[in-house]
């Protein structure tokens, strides 16, 4: 029987500069070598992705399966076969809607799923977490940058980065917070309450004043939270931004001077996104989850061959892992979900970000992130690498495991 709970929390982004001890044990063996040995008696390995092929992160979702398909060839060798058992991927469309993934999760569990991945949007991956949990089947979420999945339960891993970890590297453009006004200029929801709280947490914590300017997530004129943003007169402005609008709220923020009277940080989005910021792409400091030229590896080389021109976007990264992960899994634990979690638990392993590990004790998936700067204009407009952050500098603090 399938069985859901309620929803938990849901959110999104993180950062730098704050060290956090953390204890993990890395079993550092590759996908690929595990891909090489025998498993099952040939039945498929059945995985069922769930994100975002059309709705607002619709693009989100298009890199999420390039870099999926990408890494599912890397890892297996290009067989598509663990051992001898050929992965059979169902592809269903969530539109970024909770109640369309958990359908289409319990459709996917009632046909024998064991394996679920995706989750473009943290509103998804708040609900199907639970919903892993209750069916005992193994759950990888994607895009989602939601704190609240880390340690949510033992079913549910994640393939990109979290909320937490993009705000400690936006804390490395603040050396001294204490006595400094940060204001977070976000989106009302999952993923402005999550930078909101990060930024509390983490730079708040180390001193700095925290307050926050939610901006309705159906809003197309930015011009009024501008001169608010403005006239709080802070110290740093965190701007956490995800969607189609992003290009009027920096239009606004550079017509109303915002960007030229404080230090203002945001990541980096899709390549999409570049030339929307226009001439303020020189005026922002950068964080990132991930921008082409960020790494160069292995991994980065077969993406580039998986990917329409060879351009690396900034959630390729999040498909690659997952299918890193999902041949990890089957490899070493079969049909067996447990095992399954026991293999990926204090999994170390090399990615597209460089080495990557699953924490033991919460699943938080450990990970360099990046600061970077914008050069050239226009249609020319890129990032280009600052600094590449050791994950132990961008290591969440340790969630205690619900379940």
């Amino acid at each position: 029987m399938i069985r859901q709970t309620s929803a938990p929390r849901r959110v999104v982004f993180a950062a730098l500069g704050l060290t956090l001890a953390a204890t993990f044990t890395a079993a550092c063996s590759s996908p690929q070598e595990a891909a090489e040995e025998p498993a099952g008696d040939g039945a498929p390995i059945k995985v069922g992705l769930v994100y975002s092929q059309t709705g607002a992160l619709a693009s989100y979702g298009k890199q999420y399966i390039e870099g999926w398909k990408a890494g599912l060839a890397y890892a297996t060798k290009g067989t598509g076969k663990v051992g001898n058992r050929p992965v059979e991927v169902k592809e269903v469309d969530d539109a970024g809607d909770p109640a369309k993934a958990v359908s289409a999760a319990k459709d996917l569990i009632g046909q024998g799923y064991k394996i679920i991945a995706g989750s473009t949007s943290s509103g998804v991956a708040g609900q199907v977490a639970p919903l892993a949990a209750q069916n005992k089947v193994l759950f990888i979420s994607g895009p989602a940058a939601t704190d609240a999945v880390t340690g949510i339960n033992k079913y549910t891993f994640r393939s990109g980065r979290q909320s937490y970890q993009d705000v400690l590297a936006a804390k490395s453009y603040l050396p001294s917070p204490t006595g400094k006004k940060v204001l977070v200029f976000t989106q009302e929801g999952a993923f402005g309450k999550s930078n909101a709280d990060a930024v509390k947490a983490v730079i708040g914590g180390a001193g700095a004043t925290v307050d926050n300017l939610f901006v309705p997530a159906n809003a197309t004129d930015f011009t009024g939270f501008a001169v608010q943003a403005k006239n709080a007169k802070p110290d740093m402005i965190f701007v956490a931004w995800a969607g189609t609008t992003a290009a009027a709220m920096w239009q606004s923020l550079d017509q109303q001077g915002v960007l030229g009277s404080t230090l203002v940080v945001t990541g980096i989005d899709q390549r999409a996104s570049w030339p929307t910021f226009g001439a303020a792409g020189g005026k922002i400091s950068l964080l990132a989850h991930y921008f082409d030229g960020a790494s160069d590896n292995e991994a980065v080389a077969a993406l580039r061959k998986g990917v329409d021109g060879g351009k690396v976007d900034l959630f390729h990264p999040d498909g690659f892992t997952a299918a890193q992960l999902v041949v990890r899994a089957a490899q070493e634990g079969g049909d067996d979900v447990e095992k399954m979690i026991t293999a990926l638990e204090g999994y170390s392993f090399d990615g597209i970000k460089g080495k990557l590990t699953v924490r033991k004790e919460d699943h938080a998936l450990l990970q360099p992130m990046f600061q970077g700067k914008f050069t050239g204009s226009g249609a020319d407009l890129k990032p280009e690498l600052v600094k590449a952050i050791d994950p132990a500098d961008a290591s969440p603090p340790v969630a205690q495991m619900k379940g």
